[in-house]
């Protein structure tokens, strides 16, 4: 990842991210037809989200014929890393156990997921 720290992202911008790694290189347009239709967003502000992401270091663009077509600058596992590292540490301390715990107690795991678990921690 980049050696300079990067900026927090609004949901938005953290979908439309999230995209374009899907995509690995996107246009304005891509993002467009990909975003869900119930979430109504114009291809001005799909435009604009995309230069923020250029400006706070999460991606990078070339000219490709009359568009410009972004791509990821940061690698996604390094930006999902320290976004889960700073939530730990934001709301539970650096502790995990306290957000395992919800997600268990919440049904967002379930019995396979924590066999999943279980194995990786073995492997530690």
């Amino acid at each position: 990842m980049t050696k300079r720290k990067l900026r927090a992202m609004s949901p938005s911008e953290t979908e439309i991210l999230r995209l374009v790694w899907q995509l690995e290189e996107a246009t304005v347009q891509q993002i467009c037809d990909l975003l869900p239709p119930k979430r109504n967003i114009a291809y001005k502000t799909v435009q604009t989200l995309l230069r923020r992401l250029e400006d706070k270091g999460y991606l990078k663009h070339k000219i490709k014929g009359k568009a410009h077509a972004f791509f990821p600058a940061v690698k996604r596992d390094d930006v999902v890393k320290r976004t889960v590292v700073d939530f730990l540490d934001r709301l539970f301390g650096g502790d995990p156990r306290p957000l395992m715990q919800f997600l268990a107690e919440d049904g967002r795991i379930d019995a396979e997921d924590i066999d999943k678990l279980r194995r990786l921690i073995e492997k530690k």
